[in-house]
């Protein structure tokens, strides 16, 4: 047993760039990777998991505490993957962070002496029993999947339905039956997929050249509302089939005009030679221009159209079954006998008149139920999309107002088809069958689009939410080909075969507020609770959970047990921020998040042994989020004693909307606070709290740790002062609350990072780094420095079509230069640094809807230079420079014609009411000297650029050190670096 006493690895070192590394490969492995088994959102790397999770078991040989029998038992094992191990208490260390860096490689994962080494490790640490890892907020599963890998027991619970499902089969049934699961999954899967291909073979025909489809593309439709015109709007986003290099594919139309009835548009299939010949689409950002008359139709007349039809997915036909209207396909994609690649040709009369048997098939299954009373289930999904959730479904503002509405009528069939075929199954396989039904319906709704580039299927969540698609592809069923539901069975077939055999963990749904498990029987609490107002999970599973309770009608964990009226998964206990909160139909706020989480940090602490740690994974930007989470943690009873940042996300972009892309998942590490903690004193926090902070940088920075990552990673340490105490307070008895203490966190922080990029020479002569240069100048070197990504650097802030939902911007936004940060970021730095943000709104920084961005150098030109050219300001510095070196700035504030240049803003400051040395002057900063130098290299204006800088160098060292400052700052391919370092390498030596 490890003494209470003794600190865990975790809690003073880890191997963070290499666990990092593995951590973000780990999200390219497909097959046998259990996160194929089925979609959940936010999915822990198991990489990071199985690291921390040792991290978190093995005790620090370097600690006096620690047992001398696990150091013994750990010289034994280690030799068998890592080799000689010198004799020394370091060395055992180091060697052990190896071991835990190099396993948290997935191909080491099943490696059979790396299995036997980590669980004789643990064995070692923990002889006497084995220890119990719990995760209350177990979601996809990874925390207690590698507590099981590494011989652990697991107890893994969650509130949700479908998570509670994947957790069932991936913890219980594949570690319970192992590859025979595999084996008679495939033998009942292979049963279903004949049986399903001969039901649904006339809906699916093949083509009568012996082509087979294996996928029709498909456009909504709306009615052009000119007077003039009427004609059938296709609303496609491209007309693309394929972007390969070698063999591009395009439709292209003309338009029909008959003297009787509206004009309407027929396609061919091309080849273009060039991008340019392809055909713009016909739908942006939900505006629909008709190709017929040109007219654009607005927003609110496509969604109103598109209301009527209940979505427009589904064809409408006449009483003959010929089409009328509703959905129009748009090509078919087949794979031809002795051609390679896909095919595509045109859609045929025949090809619509399996769409209408299978609507005619559909309503006789639905007439069917109707006749018997309604009862059980219907087939069919009928229960509400909640409207209100339009961040995470909007759906209903285009006819879709239930779940069954996002699915054509042939799918519907084939997921009846399917579902009724599972509910038949063995117990054995029952559940894990199951679960190729949620990944059918991922592949299989209205919803998910071609991929032209690589020619092949999407899924329906593109992210956490659920996006209107107007041109989709729908995919054949059965067969061999796409990603159907042989594909399906082969994804879960495979996660199962490539499990190494494992204790059984036990999975119940249950609310984390309120645990199950007796007092003190936890050594590790390990989890990943819900990320503020980040990610609406119930509302995004019950896409999944409508289908699975109509495979498993009886299963007792697809109900929400706490409300039996509710068809859908449980929401009213969920912890999270609601997003409709702000809309004023939530009841889920900021302080029920908080309440909830401190409930269950608090059970936590009962149920986790006495010499018991924990660790909370955390990945969200938003200060409001970070500060409710640390606040239900030390409220929960817990000191925080180190936090490790590891980049866990594949590289992303810090873009304007987004308020989550931190590159790193930050792993809190916890001890449960003595009952009898002492209170602490203000003036010894705030005296610790630099070197600390200072310590932990140089620490993190050294593993390539960087920006917002860097900030928040070192709150956990800083933390670790504040949460030991039971509370802090200051000389006169006033309790220091914990945002108080994190403003001086932030200062202390954002302090230390100028020290580092400005140079603590003159830092020290002035004491203080922020006082160094103007406030301009710390205010741009702080932004860049917090954009900076780990293992990386910056990015420019730029929008992805591609990303954005089609239907969510109303007006098409132009890309706006600079970078951007949350607001509230930039706010907790510029505060306790005296830095003034209106000062600087609309000359070097822009703030909208909670954004700010970081103006570029060339948007700054009229700022600088008034209406005059760069060429004609450099003409009148050549001219200052011949009668006098000494170059005044002064033609940066006024022009020849005496009137200032115009700063952007200034009229809406002035609107606002801000007082008027707000208003800053142009011209007067070395921030502004340095902008100008770049712009006079920008255009090629070398004789001013020279008399300029020799201005500087005579000046004083602030330019100088400030270029090369902001030279390191700036994204390595970014225009401005490249500006910066050309102007530098003109400075006088």
């Amino acid at each position: 047993m490890i003494p209470k006493e003794c600190k865990r690895l975790a809690e003073v070192d880890f191997p963070i760039a290499v666990v990092s590394k593995h951590s973000a490969r780990e999200k390219s492995i497909r097959h046998g990777h259990p996160s194929t088994l089925h979609l959940w959102w936010a999915r822990r790397p198991l990489a990071a998991c199985r690291a921390m999770l040792l991290g978190l078991l093995l005790p620090d040989p370097c600690d006096p505490h620690c047992p001398e029998d696990f150091k013994k038992k750990a010289r034994g094992l280690l030799p068998k993957v890592q080799g000689n191990i010198g004799p020394k208490n370091e060395d055992l260390r180091q060697t052990l962070l190896k071991f835990i860096g190099d396993f948290s490689n997935w191909d080491l994962s099943s490696d059979q002496t790396y299995l036997e080494v980590s669980r004789g490790l643990v064995k070692a640490a923990h002889p006497e029993e084995t220890p119990l890892v719990v995760d209350p907020f177990a979601g996809g599963g990874s925390i207690p999947l590698e507590a099981l890998r590494l011989g652990c027991e697991a107890f893994a619970s969650d509130l949700n339905p479908v998570a509670c499902l994947i957790l069932k089969v991936m913890l219980e049934d594949i570690p319970r039956h192992g590859p025979e699961l595999a084996k008679e999954l495939r033998r009942v899967g292979g049963e279903i997929k004949k049986k399903a291909e001969k039901e649904l073979a006339e809906f699916y025909p093949k083509d009568p050249d012996g082509a087979t489809p294996i996928a029709y593309l498909w456009a909504r439709t709306v009615q052009c509302e000119s007077p003039n015109c009427g004609a059938e709007i296709p609303l496609a986003r491209s007309f693309w089939l394929c972007k390969k290099a070698s063999r591009k594919r395009a439709l292209k139309y003309k338009v029909l005009r008959r003297n009787s009835e509206p004009p309407h548009v027929e396609f061919e299939i091309f080849e273009p030679k060039t991008d340019n010949e392809a055909f713009v689409g016909t739908i942006s950002r939900a505006r629909a221009t008709c190709p017929c008359c040109n007219m654009v139709l607005s927003p609110e007349r496509v969604r109103a159209q598109l209301v009527e039809q209940r979505g427009g997915a589904d064809v409408i036909f006449d009483t003959k079954g010929r089409r009328t209207g509703g959905a129009r396909m748009l090509a078919a994609v087949t794979l031809q006998p002795g051609k390679s690649g896909r095919q595509y040709r045109l859609p045929t009369e025949r090809d619509y008149q399996a769409v209408w048997k299978a609507q005619k098939q559909l309503k006789e299954i639905l007439d069917k139920w109707d006749r018997r009373g309604k009862e059980g289930l219907c087939p069919v999904p009928i229960e509400p999309v909640d409207e209100w959730h339009h961040d995470v479904n909007r759906m209903p503002m285009y006819g879709m107002p239930k779940w069954g509405d996002l699915f054509t009528s042939r799918q519907k069939l084939a997921m009846i088809t399917l579902s009724k075929a599972i509910e038949s199954t063995n117990d054995k396989v029952k559940q894990s069958m199951a679960l190729t039904i949620g990944r059918c319906a991922d592949q299989m709704s209205s919803l998910v689009r071609w991929l032209q580039t690589i020619e092949a299927v999407a899924s329906t969540f593109a992210r956490q939410a659920l996006s209107m698609v107007w041109d989709y592809c729908e995919i054949i069923p059965t067969g061999d080909y796409a990603a159907n539901f042989g594909a399906a069975l082969d994804w879960v077939g495979k996660v199962i075969a490539a499990w190494p055999k494992s204790k059984v963990a036990q999975v119940q749904l249950s609310n984390a507020i309120s645990s199950p498990l007796p007092d003190e029987t936890v050594s590790v609490w390990f989890t990943d609770p819900p990320y503020y107002d980040s990610i609406d999970y119930a509302h995004c599973s019950d896409f999944f959970f409508v289908w699975l309770k109509r495979a498993l009608p009886e299963h007792t964990l697809l109900r929400d047990p706490f409300d039996p009226n509710n068809s859908l998964t449980p929401k009213s206990s969920e912890i999270v921020v609601d997003s409709t909160t702000t809309k004023g139909h939530g009841i889920r706020t900021s302080k029920f998040y908080e309440q909830a989480m401190t409930r269950a940090f608090s059970e936590g602490r009962r149920v986790l042994s006495e010499d018991g740690i924990g660790s909370v994974v955390f990945a969200h930007k938003t200060t409001e989020g970070w500060e409710a989470l640390l606040s239900s943690l030390i409220k929960g009873g817990w000191t925080i004693t180190g936090s490790w940042p590891l980049a866990t996300e594949r590289t992303v972009r810090l873009r304007a909307r987004e308020s989550a892309a931190l590159a790193t998942s930050i792993h809190l590490i916890c001890r449960p606070r003595p009952e009898d903690a002492p209170v602490g004193d203000w003036a010894d926090v705030l005296r610790e709290l630099p070197n600390r902070v200072g310590n932990w940088m140089e620490k993190l920075q050294n593993e390539g740790v960087r920006g917002a990552d860097l900030v928040f990673a070192c709150i956990g340490p800083a933390l670790e002062i504040y949460s030991r105490y039971s509370t802090v307070e200051t000389a006169e008895g006033r309790k220091v609350g914990l945002p108080e203490f994190l403003e001086k966190v932030w200062e202390v922080v954002g302090r230390t990072a100028l020290e580092q990029i400005l140079g603590t020479a003159e830092a020290k002569a002035r004491n203080s780094a922020a006082g160094a240069l103007e406030e301009d100048a710390r205010l741009t070197a702080l932004f860049l420095w917090t954009l900076q990504s780990t293992n990386g650097n910056g990015e420019e802030a730029e929008s992805n079509e591609n990303d954005k939902d089609d239907e969510e911007e109303e007006t098409p936004k132009k890309k706006k230069q600079g970078y951007s940060l949350i607001f509230d970021v930039v706010r907790r730095f510029a505060q306790p640094l005296g830095i003034h943000l209106p000062e600087w709104e609309g000359r070097i920084i822009e703030t909208e809807k909670g954004i700010v961005r970081l103006l570029s150098v060339k948007e700054r030109a009229k700022q600088l230079f008034g209406e005059e050219s760069a060429s004609v300001v450099g003409f009148r510095i050549e001219e200052q420079a011949r009668r006098d070196p000494q170059i005044k700035f002064d033609f940066a504030i006024r022009s020849e014609t005496g009137v200032p240049p115009q700063i952007k803003g200034h009229r809406q400051r002035k609107k606002k009411g801000l007082p008027a040395e707000t208003i800053a002057k142009a011209g007067t900063t070395t921030l502004d000297r340095v902008h100008a130098a770049m712009l006079l290299q920008a255009s090629g204006q070398t004789n001013a650029l020279r008399a300029l800088l020799k201005a500087e160098i005579d000046r004083g060292p602030d330019f100088l050190r400030l270029g090369n400052a902001l030279s390191a700052l700036y994204p390595r391919e970014s225009e401005e670096k490249r500006l910066l370092d050309a102007m530098l390498l003109a400075m006088p030596k």
